[in-house]
């Protein structure tokens, strides 16, 4: 086992020892190395599950994988599309609705076995090792105690309503510019969400990520989760800011930006979209690349 779930004995706070996450290649390092998430390259990981293809090993829509470095009994690897460049704000909607539907199919594959944890990590600055686009599932045992905040619904009644959810920012954010989504109907589990949800879902991660990109420019590093508890939530984070000694220190967190000001931006933009604004942002990223 290369990890072990660690109890501090006076905070009772979990801490995960995985050294060997410490050999995992950074996106720096990756740049001219090859990329294993790329089609032709499928025999370099243990795959798990696929949406495409069974018979051709190249054609998959949706490819999970096993993590080569766990930090837990379960740890897997979802490739959102074989683009190698695409993320949800530039993807179409049939392919992120494929994505979430792997998400559900794997949150109801493990949901007996432990806590599972869905998470995006976009960018350096929140944590990503490999540029190809691709979230990961960790399945936590029971007994370690997850302090995932819980659902906040008090807020949300000055959200934007979508068919199926709440898009809203509560004015306890811990960071700047991140939003929550939750559904209008209450689901115990992600697992228990409907197709028409699921759909809902993926037309709302497409629209928020484009508004960010408007404001912090495209490849702006952001975090997502979905919760493993109840009443399940997604949490999108932009990490705008550096964590301080203050907020190291205390666990109370400074919030540099008017959660009113997040909302107004997010309805003023969501449903008009300066398109051919969004596709210059995207444009001048791939030419700042090549």
């Amino acid at each position: 086992m290369d990890y072990k779930f660690i109890e501090n004995e006076i905070s009772k706070k979990w801490v995960i020892s995985s050294p060997r996450r410490a050999k995992r290649n950074k996106s720096e390092d990756s740049k001219t190395a090859v990329c294993p998430f790329c089609t032709g390259n499928e025999n370099m990981d243990e795959e798990t599950y696929r949406i495409g293809s069974k018979e051709d090993i190249s054609g998959w829509k949706v490819r999970v994988i096993s993590n080569k470095f766990p930090f837990a009994p379960i740890h897997e690897v979802v490739i959102h599309s074989p683009d190698h460049h695409k993320n949800f704000d530039e993807l179409p909607l049939e392919q992120n609705l494929l994505v979430l539907q792997t998400f559900r199919q794997r949150f109801e594959t493990y949901q007996d076995k432990g806590q599972v944890c869905i998470f995006h990590n976009h960018g350096k600055a929140a944590g990503e090792s490999q540029p190809h686009p691709h979230s990961q599932i960790a399945v936590i045992p029971d007994f370690v105690k997850l302090e995932i905040p819980r659902l906040i619904t008090a807020d949300s009644k000055d959200g934007l309503e979508t068919e199926h959810f709440v898009i809203y920012v509560p004015d306890s954010s811990e960071w700047p510019d991140e939003v929550w989504l939750r559904p209008r109907q209450v689901r115990e589990y992600f697992s228990m969400t409907s197709d028409e949800e699921l759909n809902d879902l993926a037309r709302i991660l497409y629209r928020l990520i484009q508004i960010f990109d408007l404001r912090h420019g495209h490849e702006f590093p952001f975090n997502f989760y979905i919760s493993p508890h109840k009443d399940w939530y997604l949490r999108l984070i932009p990490r705008l800011k550096t964590v301080g000694g203050f907020e190291l220190g205390t666990n109370v967190w400074v919030n540099t930006q008017d959660t009113r000001e997040t909302m107004a931006f997010i309805k003023e933009h969501f449903e008009s979209p300066d398109e051919e604004k969004i596709r210059r942002v995207h444009q001048a990223q791939y030419h700042r690349a090549v």
